[in-house]
């Protein structure tokens, strides 16, 4: 959501600032304004996808989906645009988003096939957008699952697909020119297995005679260029990349990639923001497997939808709910955005802007890019919880409505041990979940003394860690595997014999 903050401070000073907030200490209005003196924009590494992508990236909500009366949403983008910023993100789900990128791509000549088309200008920016259909072709209802567009018509992924070029590049009613294309378009708002279930259909085995086909078998096709799924009769090549976003539950995101045996999946954007912690988190859990698998990480939600300002903790639905001033005298902002930036692994962080001034003070955009101007060990791990402590000034830390609110180290998960044929036992279980520190170990103990110790790492596929006994015998014995983070806290499943 839309607020950022300005400041001419240094970064540990604004680290004691809100060291002298939690401690009940006053500080003066408008703290934390920066000079409008941003003239080269970092960038990162987007993951395997070869591309180089600012640290901040153009949300397509705030005042670009719930536009006030008195701003221009083209007028955000454009701005971005000259600013230097090169990620975009918007979606089928937000309103009048796309039809404003329209616009905003007409006046900078990035429409394909129109006099002045600029092809090298529309190479150097990365353009995302979203879909919520889960199923491609065919489908049931299942618990959970939920086909969501705000199109009149098309009941697919691949209607979607269409939809936002024809919105973006060409006259909204379904046509576009050729040549129009997206950097990338991501399965939005991942939330359940069962979702999961139906975005893999048809994954392993793509066919024209399947009757029921996901959403990620025909975004392949859509990708490559070629018809498996029967999907794609003219072999159209449309989109360059393709990525799913979540912002509920990290086991469940945490399980759409390991199901990607075929590495397809190239990008995740990801809800992250200085009160993850306070919930089940994201830093701890799937973002270590993301980057372990080299996807682009786009982060999202550092403010917490607005949640850390004057917006109520729930979604928004219209424009009296878009924050449009630029932080307050308890939580400054640049923090809370140099907080998500220096979470490892983080690519870019998409922000909404409900307001943008030539008064750098009052415009989020300026003071949202100065303060995205970090390297991604920008903040040391102190630092890092320093901020964390600041940011309980919003709402007391209950700011993410969107995330799944129980936390904490867990045991490990589908734990089982069984006899092999030569007389040993396998132990064999899928990873634990991580509380407010990341898992660094299992122990395995046998008749309560440890025999082996195997060290954590992102679980990739749906293949478990093992450890195998050899020393067990014919005797029956009593096994144990604990979880220990990298606070030595400690969690065990129950006794297995065998």
């Amino acid at each position: 959501m839309a607020d950022s903050h300005n400041s001419t401070q240094t970064r540990r000073q604004f680290i004691r600032t809100g060291s002298a907030i939690a401690a009940g200490m006053a500080i003066a209005p408008n703290i934390g304004c920066t000079t409008n003196n941003v003239t080269s924009l970092m960038k990162r590494p987007f993951g395997k996808i070869g591309f180089d992508v600012t640290t901040i990236g153009l949300g397509g909500q705030a005042s670009i989906q719930w536009t006030p009366y008195d701003v221009d949403p083209v007028q955000i983008i454009l701005k971005a645009f000259d600013k230097g910023v090169n990620y975009f993100d918007t979606s089928n789900l937000y309103g009048p988003s796309q039809l404003n990128f329209g616009n905003a791509f007409k006046e900078l000549s990035l429409i394909p096939g129109l006099a002045g088309y600029k092809e090298k200008l529309r190479k150097s920016i990365f353009l995302t957008s979203k879909t919520h259909l889960r199923w491609a072709k065919g489908g049931d209802e299942r618990e959970g699952v939920g086909n969501r567009t705000n199109g009149t018509s098309g009941s697919s992924t691949i209607d979607d697909l269409r939809r936002t070029l024809s919105q973006i590049y060409g006259d909204g009613n379904g046509n576009f020119p050729k040549g129009a294309y997206l950097d990338m378009v991501l399965i939005h708002n991942l939330k359940t297995i069962a979702e999961v279930d139906v975005l893999y259909t048809g994954y392993d085995n793509p066919d024209s005679k399947n009757e029921q086909v996901g959403a990620l078998a025909a975004l392949l096709d859509y990708r490559d260029g070629t018809n498996k799924t029967g999907l794609n009769p003219k072999e159209e090549k449309l989109i360059n990349h393709i990525g799913f976003s979540g912002h509920y539950s990290a086991s469940v995101m945490m399980e759409m990639i390991r199901r990607d045996e075929k590495n397809i999946i190239d990008a995740m954007l990801v809800a992250i923001n200085a009160n993850d912690k306070l919930n089940f988190n994201m830093q701890h859990n799937v973002i270590p497997v993301a980057m372990a698998k080299n996807m682009g990480i786009i982060g999202m939600k550092t403010f917490a939808d607005g949640a850390m300002y004057t917006k109520e903790a729930n979604w928004s639905r219209e424009p009296k709910h878009v924050v449009r001033t630029v932080g307050n005298n308890k939580l400054p902002s640049r923090p809370l955005v140099e907080y998500s930036l220096s979470t490892p692994g983080l690519s870019t962080a998409i922000i909404g802007i409900g307001q943008i001034s030539n008064d750098h003070s009052k415009c989020q955009l300026t003071q949202n890019i100065s303060s995205a101007q970090i390297k991604p060990n920008g903040l040391s791990e102190v630092e890092r919880q320093e901020i964390e402590k600041l940011a309980l000034n919003a709402k007391e830390g209950m700011t993410n409505y969107f995330q799944v609110h129980e936390g904490g180290l867990t045991e490990v998960t589908d734990a089982a041990v069984m006899k092999t044929d030569n007389s040993s036992v396998k132990l064999s279980w899928n990873t634990a979940y991580a509380g407010k520190n990341a898992i660094k170990k299992y122990e395995i103990f046998r008749d309560n003394e440890e025999i082996g110790k195997i060290d954590h790492t992102p679980q990739l596929v749906n293949k478990p860690f093992t450890f195998i006994d050899k020393t067990s015998g014919d005797k029956k014995c009593e096994y144990k595997i604990i979880t220990v983070d990298t606070e030595d806290h400690r969690v065990e499943t129950p006794i297995f014999i065998a």
